[in-house]
């Protein structure tokens, strides 16, 4: 199922010899096309999305919601910094070579514009339920946007593709694909093939739904608490550890971004030539920071604020240190080495432990230790977005809820058991399918968002472009 899937969403056009999937285009055209138009406000509203998280002014943060703005973005965090951050720049690299990770890094600053547009937009449209609770995200600003565009006979169909996709996606680059590399990490320091856990994958599955069950019955608020704590730690026991590995190995440092730009351009034969290293950057990229996908504003949408625009500037964050724990996982993989033992085929997180057990043989414990955290965090927002798309389908009513949060722990123990290449290819299929719909209604809105960026940069004194 899962290759169908992938081959018609990826279905290429043939440009110099190579087959390049469409959809890649969309998503980068969209990107270069939102920094030219906000004037690069990946750069100049950087510092003010700094100054907005660390001290957030009164009047920006206050107003009707769910959760802060730290926490709305430590969700959406949780939900790109996971497992994509290690396995997935492991994944790339091992198909497109140590180039992929240059086009990961440039995937991710093309799309810290698109999320800004994303995030704005979530919080600008977002509907305040009965009970307090807030629905937003792509299925609100595209139905409500364009309907106040007059186009509602495109706003509702596009809505309803979206959020009947978002679904899948939830359980695939959400949920499946983050549970089986934290059970093959699970494998690996449990004893290999001796491992109770190679011959019952499901059963770290089963502990994984468990955990997961009871903290997403207690909806945003709940999820918002986890992962606002495990966001912060987890990025920071990485870190450190990637780090390390880094400095321990500084002397490969020129010969290491040496090679990353050489052969981002010009790869070896055996990774598919430019094109196929740059696909596979750019697929890698959507994967690990979201951008354009659309999953990520459902939570911004939450956040307690009357200003739409000030949690577009904290989205920009969101990207960039996604992009950074990329490139801390990629410089452990190509300055140790270990990828020219994995140039035969797909791998994943086996990679990026091989990486660091060559520096410290106690590393792979660490790194199981934050492979499972970023795993819990990502499913468990993952759940959250999953769970809009299905009541803006059905409505709030509690027996889909519930039928929903039952079926997404079990595709937890199913996701433990599967094939990662099937999984990587329904992951890239359903994320990348999100941004179709998404992005359209991106275009048509995107007028009235700088109009909104020259009010708010009036108000609060700052930005020399507005």
């Amino acid at each position: 199922v899962s290759d169908a899937v992938a081959k018609f969403i990826f279905f290429p056009v043939t440009i110099f010899g190579n087959d390049i999937p469409l959809i890649i285009f969309w998503i980068l055209f969209a990107g270069i096309f939102f920094t030219i138009y906000f004037k690069g406000i990946a750069v100049w509203g950087f510092k003010h999305a700094i100054m907005n998280v660390a001290k957030p002014s009164e009047k920006s943060h206050e107003g009707f919601g769910e959760v802060s703005s730290f926490q709305a973005l430590a969700t959406a965090l949780s939900g790109t910094i996971g497992i994509g951050s290690i396995a997935g720049v492991a994944i790339s690299i091992s198909i497109g070579g140590p180039g992929a990770a240059f086009w990961i890094f440039v995937g991710a600053l093309l799309g810290m514009s698109i999320k800004f547009v994303e995030a704005s937009l979530a919080v600008k449209y977002r509907r305040f339920n009965l009970d307090g609770s807030v629905s937003g995200g792509p299925m609100y600003y595209i139905s409500h946007g364009l309907t106040r565009k007059n186009l509602r006979w495109l706003g509702q169909p596009l809505a309803i593709i979206f959020a009947a996709l978002l679904i899948p996606g939830a359980l695939g680059g959400g949920n499946m694909l983050q549970v089986n590399q934290a059970t093959q990490q699970m494998i690996n320091i449990t004893g290999g093939e001796h491992s109770i856990f190679y011959l019952h994958p499901w059963l770290f599955g089963l502990i994984t739904a468990i955990i997961v069950g009871f903290v997403i019955v207690g909806g945003i608020k709940s999820i918002a608490k986890v992962t606002s704590r495990i966001v912060p730690f987890m990025c920071m026991l990485y870190v450190g550890l990637a780090l390390l590995i880094i400095c321990l190995n500084f002397t490969q440092i020129p010969h290491a971004i040496w090679l990353v730009i050489k052969q981002a351009f010009v790869p070896d034969a055996v990774y598919g030539g430019v094109a196929g290293t740059i696909i596979i950057g750019l697929r890698r990229s959507v994967q690990s920071n979201e951008a354009g996908t659309g999953s990520a504003p459902i939570a911004y949408a939450t956040v307690k604020t009357k200003e739409p625009i000030s949690q577009g500037f904290i989205s920009l964050l969101e990207p960039f240190l996604t992009a950074c724990l990329c490139s801390l996982s990629a410089a452990a993989i190509i300055l140790t080495g270990a990828y020219k033992n994995y140039q035969d085929g797909i791998t994943g997180v086996q990679l990026t432990s091989e990486a660091f057990q060559r520096v410290f043989e106690w590393s792979p414990y660490i790194l199981a230790a934050v492979i499972i955290l970023f795993a819990l965090s990502t499913i468990i927002s993952w759940a959250y977005y999953g769970q809009k798309g299905l009541t803006y389908l059905v409505g709030e009513n509690k027996k889909w809820i519930r039928f929903y949060q039952i079926a997404f722990c079990l595709i937890i123990v199913a996701g433990s058991m599967m094939n990662l290449t099937s999984i990587v290819n329904f992951t890239d299929a359903g994320l990348l399918a999100m941004a179709v719909p998404n992005i359209v209604a991106m275009y048509i809105l995107f007028p009235d968002l700088k109009k909104d960026i020259r009010h708010y940069c009036k108000k609060h004194n700052f930005g020399k472009f507005y």
